[in-house]
């Protein structure tokens, strides 16, 4: 895999991607970031539809729930029913707790569901611990089509 991977953050609130970006600084990140602010574009990334045609087929995806267009629910059901897709590992990153939200999440396919914490530093260490898991514990899949 090398030591970088490239991540698609699905997310619509600026200050969330800002954020988001300034943790990856910090943690001097190996994570390649690309964004998209809604869930019908995301799809479009992943799909390489139209302005993305030519963009690189994320390792991870970081997705929030509640987003404009296609909500984050629909988005990751569709990700994991797409044989083309379904591989890429998606951690659910949003402001939800609820146990509702971890379970229907879960039950649609995720690898992980993580609540954003409200605190710079606490974010930051919350993506520490993302990029430590997958990219120097877990093996992400190759770039090839899933089947079960």
């Amino acid at each position: 895999m090398g030591s970088s991977i490239d991540v698609l953050l699905v997310e619509d609130d600026p200050g969330d991607v800002a954020l988001t970006r300034e943790a990856l600084k910090e943690t001097r990140s190996g994570m390649k970031l690309s964004v998209v602010e809604d869930g019908e574009k995301a799809l479009e990334y992943l799909r390489r539809e139209g302005p993305y045609e030519a963009c690189p087929r994320p390792d991870l995806i970081l997705l929030d729930l509640n987003l404009p267009r296609k909500d984050g629910r629909e988005v990751l059901r569709e990700i994991k029913a797409d044989a083309e897709l379904r591989a890429i590992p998606v951690v659910v990153m949003t402001t939800s707790d609820a146990d509702k939200d971890v379970l229907s999440c879960y039950g649609c396919g995720a690898n992980c569901f993580v609540s954003k914490p409200g605190a710079f530093e606490e974010f930051v260490r919350v993506v520490k611990r993302i990029e430590d898991f997958w990219l120097l514990t877990a093996r992400l899949p190759p770039h090839r089509r899933a089947e079960c």
